[in-house]
């Protein structure tokens, strides 16, 4: 069911995108006969319910939207049955540094007292926390800016994981395959995210990278929501974030029943917003779009001059 599920990167709560008769009549093309009592009874013993709907989602749906989930669906597939590395990076809710109320609750004979009111002013700084979770090996990575979430700092972000652990978990340098969002810093339309992804993963470490973005309102599919951040959000909930020294502790005490293991790193850069990328710049790129959904996925490969 991984591929069906979504979740909230705030809980643990999961759902399903298919009816009951569609995941039978998958089960049946795959030559495993369930009717759909059958998978509904299946799906209550992996702890799934039916929920009342809630409204997430605004506007019309793209009309790509199943077309692109299928491909990423594939895509991660050939990936992963090959042992090439699949990551699942996207940026956490900012958080300041203080004094303030975090939210959830947690055994203690006292209740925190935290500050009443949540001003910046009052911060000792504010925390971008960025994640990468490797889909092969059930580990995650937390870089923590203290800036802006830019494009560049997200392309440092993978770099660093691929000088500090990528290159040792995957020998020889295999392609590297990236789920994204559409939108933020790595956003398909944004420039400066694609020349950094040639300059500093592609040209500079001599990797090929493919991207795959979900479709647009469609973030919670994204594996990093429900893997790594669901958890990290339980972990530290009702625990004020006094100090980027506390944040780091609760992201890197993060763990589930399923193995899963969070390294977390401070990032002191600062990054500066608005930088613009000229079109003669785009032209230089090394980048192949795909057949399927030529906007969300495409290959950056390394070039043999990047002058």
């Amino acid at each position: 069911m991984e591929g069906e599920t979504a979740g909230d990167p705030m809980s643990d709560e999961k759902w399903l995108r298919s009816s009951l008769r569609h995941l039978s009549e998958q089960l049946e093309a795959s030559g495993h006969r369930a009717c759909p009592k059958t998978v509904s009874r299946l799906l209550k013993a992996m702890k799934y319910s039916l929920k009342a709907n809630v409204k997430r989602q605004a506007g019309a749906q793209h009309p790509d939207r199943n077309t692109q989930f299928e491909y990423i669906e594939m895509q991660k597939q050939l990936f992963l049955s090959h042992g090439w590395p699949v990551i699942s990076i996207d940026a956490k809710k900012k958080e300041l540094i203080g004094n303030f109320k975090n939210a959830g609750q947690r055994w203690c004979r006292v209740a925190e007292r935290v500050n009443d009111h949540d001003f910046k002013l009052d911060a000792l700084g504010q925390a971008v926390p960025y994640g990468i979770y490797v889909l092969n090996h059930n580990r995650g990575y937390v870089y923590v800016g203290k800036s802006a979430d830019t494009a560049e700092f997200v392309v440092d972000v993978l770099a660093s994981w691929w000088q500090e652990s990528g290159q040792f978990d995957f020998p020889g340098a295999p392609p590297l395959l990236i789920l994204c969002d559409s939108g933020g810093s790595n956003g398909y339309r944004l420039r400066l995210w694609k020349v950094q992804l040639q300059d500093q993963l592609a040209d500079r470490l001599n990797l090929i990278v493919t991207v795959c973005h979900y479709p647009t309102g469609a973030s919670k599919w994204n594996p990093v929501e429900h893997r790594l951040f669901g958890p990290i959000s339980i972990n530290w909930a009702a625990q004020p974030l006094r100090t980027f020294e506390t944040l780091l502790a609760c992201i890197r005490g993060t763990t589930t029943q399923t193995g899963l293991r969070v390294s977390a790193f401070l990032v002191e850069q600062i990054y500066v917003k608005g930088r613009k990328i000229a079109q003669d710049v785009m032209d230089r790129l090394n980048l192949e779009r795909h057949a399927t959904c030529p906007n969300w996925n495409y290959t950056i490969r390394p070039r043999l001059s990047s002058a």
